[in-house]
């Protein structure tokens, strides 16, 4: 499979995840060749986790899977850009349709996107954190 062409000195490069239609930003997460590799066989998301320093297929433990409509190289083939359909509506770990959901407003952060489901009923574990 041709490139990425340029990955970090750890195999690593960023990955935006974009869902399809409305153009909204869901994720940002790190994918090595065999992230790549799997995404295109396939046809769902798979990212590498720094912090468990494994594969992960996003949605293993939610059900909550990105089907892969399109994925895009950027200019210095050093980004990746994935075109998605989130599955449950749910992409973030807390609970919420975007990991971006927290807004700048008079030099404080607001959270401004609702909890979807609690993410202990999502995971079964009382921190909820996950990176699914």
């Amino acid at each position: 499979m041709a490139g990425p062409h340029t990955l970090g000195t750890d195999g690593l490069i960023p990955v935006v995840t974009q869902e399809t239609g409305s153009g909204r930003v869901l994720t940002v997460a790190w994918i090595n060749r065999e992230a790549l590799q799997q995404t295109a066989a396939t046809g769902e998301a798979h990212y590498w986790s720094r912090s468990r320093k494994k594969l992960w297929h996003k949605g293993e433990e939610s059900g909550h899977v990105q089907k892969v409509k399109a994925v895009r190289l950027d200019c210095d083939a050093d980004v990746l850009l994935f075109e998605v359909e989130q599955v449950g509506g749910i992409a973030c770990h807390t609970g919420r349709h975007s990991c971006f959901f927290q807004e700048l407003r008079n030099g404080n952060w607001v959270e401004v996107d609702p909890v979807l489901k609690d993410p202990k009923a999502i995971y079964g574990k009382q921190d909820g954190k996950q990176a699914d």
